[in-house]
């Protein structure tokens, strides 16, 4: 039987959820990736390939370099929410990128809703 790594694991969660979620010009893809020590966030339109607004705990505009990992994720939440409301996007998809639902990732998500994102 073939030994199958973490990593393997993760990108076929990945696969299997952007089978289902794409983002349009009218509600764009809400991307999540997470690393040990930060956490990014995209907004992307899948229709054209671009990214429309990004925003992570390395970006310039983030100023807060003290509290938990999940206070973290929640603030980039809410500024990607700002960001993308100044672009005029208020409706997107969520796409978890294989990670469950929970901890980092639902802060994120729950910082994005209070920041004024619907999805």
């Amino acid at each position: 039987m073939p030994v199958v790594t973490k990593k393997e694991k993760k990108d076929f969660r990945h696969a299997r959820v952007r089978s289902k979620v794409t983002g349009s010009a009218e509600r764009p893809r809400l991307c999540v990736f997470r690393s040990l020590s930060h956490i990014y966030a995209q907004i992307i339109n899948d229709e054209k390939g671009e990214t429309l607004v990004s925003f992570s705990t390395l970006a310039k505009e983030y100023q807060e370099k003290s509290g938990t990992k999940t206070d973290r994720a929640q603030k980039v939440g809410k500024g990607i929410a700002g960001l993308a409301l100044q672009k005029g996007i208020s409706r997107v998809v969520f796409d978890r990128g294989g990670y469950q639902y929970h901890g980092r990732v639902k802060a994120l998500a729950d910082g994005a809703r209070e920041g004024g994102l619907e999805f």
